[in-house]
């Protein structure tokens, strides 16, 4: 996307200023006027900067753009409210001077930034209104963002250089979606940003897939995890999972079956009752079906359209569902841990016990199987057990016995009630695996539609999902 001549920040800020058909407005909260101040330096600003502000006073905030339900000011409405303003202050104030060869923009952000002794993070949201032609409808780039630098000031650089790449991939960028994300973090380090939510919105990029973009920045490791809504919409996983109790069961879903089902159905009563006796209240319950990228990928590289598929079934079934690149529980928990202290649970079947106890998977830590546990289970966080159920066994905890020297730990999570059975054998069916159903299909054999939901029976034959002809 970016020749030799507009590899730095300060050259990409430097063509979009000698680019007379692209004229806007900045409006920066909390961390300074830093990507403006790059078309500043830059040279020839008058050319592009129709207008700056950064209403810091929160009085002042709430009197240009509204005051926020919630009282917050880092938060997505704050920025619409922010693009749309300015946006059409410029239209309102321009149109007739200079609408005929001007594409105008306003770009915002709002921001928290935090110093290396303050236990608050470092993020805030940031997007560009802005016209692909003169006169033409307005399109929209918005991004979530944490700064993961110590020291204030190089959270500022960061967001400076990030939104710099932003304006010039919105201008310039649009015609290759491969290389958008990459662009868009060009001069700044690994380890600098997180990106964990990018949404277009316009005829400029309704080429973007929202989803596939979203799935781009957990693949290169920008994010750590997305979220979408029952309504197959992008979400910031910190506001979605915020004062909630929270449910997770991991899959493949490949296709969701009738027991993936009834597993996070039984997860959810368990812990209704559980929240109630710890909390002395009632706490809206969120279940979340998880897929790891490992779980996505085929020697490798991710299949699109399966992806998708896999999506819009889970999410049609009214779940919200999560793509993440934590391959072990311990540390899905200490992510939602960031933005979530209530109870949550990982449900998991019977079978999977063992997996849970296999030391190989603790390798990398200095205190093995013992601190991989010790970070993922405590007083509110508990794994449930759904019994693996067959024509010859039923296994529950009570069936599963770890190595000799392991049963001492094992038992210790049982009694203290934080690895809990979830059902027992007799109000259970014969656990169903996705590679179960999968065989079926593959084989022509129609019992399969018993074994998964109705919805999802009609999605794989309308879509050939799964090896279905």
């Amino acid at each position: 996307m970016t020749d030799a001549s507009c590899a730095t920040t300060v050259s990409k800020a430097l063509k979009i200023n000698n680019d007379l058909s692209r004229y806007g407005a900045f409006a920066e909260i909390g961390a300074g006027q830093e990507v403006a101040r790059h078309f500043f330096q830059a040279g020839k600003a008058s050319q592009t900067i129709a207008k700056t502000i950064s209403a810091y006073d929160m009085i002042v905030s709430d009197e240009i753009y509204g005051r926020e339900a919630n009282g917050r000011y880092v938060c997505e409405p704050r920025l619409e409210k922010m693009l749309d303003h300015e946006y059409k202050l410029l239209i309102e104030r321009l149109s007739a001077p200079r609408g005929g060869s001007t594409c105008f923009f306003s770009f915002a952000s709002t921001v928290a930034t935090a110093s290396v002794s303050s236990n608050k993070q470092s993020h805030g949201w940031m997007g560009v209104r802005f016209q692909a032609t003169p006169g033409g409808p307005a399109n929209e780039i918005i991004l979530h963002v944490r700064m993961l630098d110590r020291h204030r000031l190089q959270q500022q650089e960061s967001l400076g250089i990030l939104g710099v790449n932003l304006l010039f991939c919105a201008f310039y960028g649009l015609a290759d979606t491969d290389s958008f994300v990459p662009s868009l973090v060009e001069n700044l380090k690994e380890g600098q940003v997180v990106i964990d939510v990018i949404k277009f919105n316009g005829p400029a990029v309704a080429h973007f897939d929202n989803r596939l973009m979203n799935l781009e920045l957990v693949r290169r490791g920008l994010a750590e995890a997305i979220m979408f809504s029952p309504k197959n919409e992008i979400l910031n996983v910190a506001d979605a999972v915020y004062g909630k109790s929270l449910l997770i069961q991991r899959g493949t879903f490949r296709p969701v079956t009738s027991t993936h089902i009834d597993v996070i159905q039984k997860g959810i009563t368990q812990m209704k009752a559980d929240v109630k006796n710890m909390e002395g209240k009632d706490l809206e319950v969120l279940p979340v079906m998880e897929l790891t990228m490992h779980n996505l990928t085929t020697d490798g590289h991710v299949n699109e359209s399966d992806f998708l598929a896999r999506v819009e079934v889970l999410t049609s079934l009214g779940y919200h569902v999560m793509i993440s690149n934590f391959r072990l529980f311990y540390m899905l928990k200490r992510f939602i841990r960031r933005y979530n202290q209530n109870l949550m649970a990982l449900i998991i079947g019977a079978s999977h016990l063992e997996k849970l106890f296999e030391e190989s998977h603790y390798k990398n830590l200095e205190g093995g199987l013992l601190e991989g546990l010790g970070k993922l289970l405590e007083q509110k966080t508990k794994v449930y057990v759904y019994p693996h159920k067959t024509p010859d066994l039923c296994m529950t905890t009570k069936s599963f016995f770890p190595k000799a020297h392991l049963r001492h730990i094992y038992a210790y999570f049982v009694e203290s009630k934080q690895i809990v059975d979830v059902s027992g054998c007799d109000e259970t069916a014969d656990y169903l695996h996705s590679s179960d159903v999968i065989k079926m299909i593959e084989s022509g054999d129609s019992r399969w539609e018993q074994f998964v939901p109705q919805k999802v029976v009609s999605a794989i034959k309308s879509q050939k999902l799964f090896g279905f002809k």
